[in-house]
């Protein structure tokens, strides 16, 4: 899945442009302008999507950009993304993936946390573990 997700720009009364995601409510931020709206939304956006592991839902798809400008998650996030919803399609647990990898299923807790700086190289054996590749592409 490609973890990019259409915002909604809107001005507020205070003249400030509002960032919203209609695929993910629970990202809402604002800017002086379209640029730092856009900016924050990032942030905004990977800690919403944060709250979902946190919480064990499921993510949200990402609807068509229909026009709309597309905010990518962080690559670091969008991968720790990547190898939690292939872990619940799957159904495998911390305790698995790290008998998979044979480290402690605290290593296997980091790699999830959003918040935590994980090595690329670990997520990329965690995916590679449960048969996930890991696509980067450039957004220009």
């Amino acid at each position: 899945m490609r973890y990019a997700y259409p915002a909604i720009l809107t001005r507020d009364a205070d003249r400030r442009i509002v960032a919203a995601f209609p695929d993910v409510p629970e990202a809402l931020t604002d800017g002086a302008d379209e640029v730092e709206a856009l900016r924050e939304a990032q942030d905004a956006l990977a800690a919403a999507l944060a709250g979902y592991v946190q919480a064990r839902r499921a993510l949200p798809k990402p609807s068509a950009a229909r026009g709309r400008p597309l905010v990518p998650v962080p690559p670091g996030v969008a991968a720790k993304l990547a190898l939690y919803q292939a872990m619940r399609r799957q159904e495998v647990s911390n305790m698995e993936l790290a008998r998979r990898l044979g480290v402690t299923e605290a290593v296997v807790r980091r790699l999830l946390d959003p918040d935590h700086a994980s090595r690329i190289e670990g997520l990329h054996a965690a995916l590679a573990a449960l048969d996930v590749g890991l696509v980067v592409e450039d957004a220009a």
